[in-house]
């Protein structure tokens, strides 16, 4: 059997995902970048529909949290009444293909436990 040497690089790749799993924690963050990453521009309604479960209070916190990090972009048009879209940033962007694998992944393992 051979035996497993720990590599110091991998140190570095983990915390790597540490960092990463620190601005795309918790329940709703991957949801929420999912729904406008799918649609391009949503409003917060939009968003609300999309990501089941998730309160206002919520959706605005996590928002914020979002934006704080760049990854998406709040636009306020001076329409009546006023208007929000939320896009993601071009760093946001750089998500698209983890969401992308995300969503392959969930659906081959929805087959794989539901056997659907």
């Amino acid at each position: 059997m051979a035996e497993y040497v720990c590599n110091p690089g991998h140190k570095k790749q983990i915390m790597a995902v540490h960092d990463a799993m620190d601005v795309l924690n918790g329940k709703w963050k991957i949801s929420i970048i999912s729904s406008i990453c799918y649609y391009n521009k949503r409003r917060f309604s939009d968003i609300l529909n999309d990501v089941e479960g998730i309160s206002n209070k919520m959706l605005s916190k996590e928002l914020k949290e979002l934006e704080m990090n760049k990854l998406i972009v709040r636009t306020v048009h001076n329409t009546q009444p006023v208007t929000v879209d939320y896009n993601l940033t071009q760093y946001g962007k750089t998500l698209q293909t983890i969401i992308d694998h995300l969503a392959e992944w969930g659906l081959e393992h929805r087959k794989m436990i539901t056997g659907k």
